[in-house]
């Protein structure tokens, strides 16, 4: 058995548990509301009664709504990261359905790469959605963007996203519970956040990759290509490490 069958079975998968429609659906819900959210709140503050007290907040810009989109892709993509890749292998070494797919015959390396790329694709798709959703209401409430710089913002949202999978597939072949898998993966992903603000490497780290894309939609050109390599190197060291040890496990 290939690899690209197994990417259809595990694809298969995701459509049929639904994973993918509610990654589709909470990203595609949260590019919808970011320009919303930041056209129409100053207006709802202003609406409540505050029995004296005034509400000043500056006004909508095109440069918040991006601010915003950018923000609930990233922390959401973090959370779908974990949560739906947890149990990708630590389920199927529990329930021993990891075993039979192996014997087909099956590498090792070809069965969690394929996991991997379908989570991939799930997401890619999912903010390509997100990011058409979030840039057609953008135009409609304050003005079209620069698509060029849309398409690399969005870009550099996917890499910052495929952090959490990887380092959470790790996480998934190293134990058979996925609390534990998806506890881990959350303690490991504080690290990088933890020695940005603490020792002031942040803009080395994945987090870079968001400011980025946001200076970018706003005109500056400053790059972050040290913050991308160690990106990548985040992606593909946990899968490279995951792949090794799942070589050694006993199914």
């Amino acid at each position: 058995m290939s690899i690209f069958v197994a990417f259809h079975k595990e694809w298969l998968e995701l459509i049929r548990s639904y994973r993918l429609l509610v990654v589709a659906v909470v990203l595609v819900f949260f590019g919808l509301t970011s320009p919303f959210l930041t056209k129409f709140t100053p207006e709802l503050l202003a609406a409540l009664p505050t029995e004296g007290m005034t509400i000043e907040m500056p006004p909508p810009t095109i440069e918040m709504s991006i601010g915003q989109y950018v923000k609930n892709m990233a922390q959401f993509g973090v959370i779908l990261g974990v949560l739906l890749t947890m149990g990708s292998i630590s389920q199927e070494k529990d329930k021993g359905t990891a075993a039979m797919m192996l014997v087909k015959p099956l590498s090792r390396g070809a069965f969690m790469g394929a996991k991997f790329l379908a989570l991939a694709t799930m997401f890619a798709i999912s903010l390509v959605l997100a990011g058409i959703a979030c840039y057609y209401y953008t135009m409609l409430l304050f003005e079209a963007m620069d698509i060029l710089r849309w398409l690399v913002l969005n870009t550099l949202i996917f890499f910052y996203t495929l952090v959490p999978v990887a380092l959470t597939l790790l996480c998934s072949t190293l134990t058979k519970s996925q609390a534990a898998a998806g506890g881990i993966a959350l303690g490991l992903l504080v690290i990088p956040g933890s020695i940005g603000s603490i020792l002031g490497y942040g803009k080395y780290l994945p987090g870079e990759l968001n400011t980025w894309g946001t200076r970018l939609m706003q005109g500056d050109t400053t790059t972050s290509w040290i913050a991308f390599g160690i990106t990548i190197g985040l992606i593909v060291i946990p899968l490279l490490t995951a792949w090794l040890i799942f070589n050694r496990q006993e199914l």
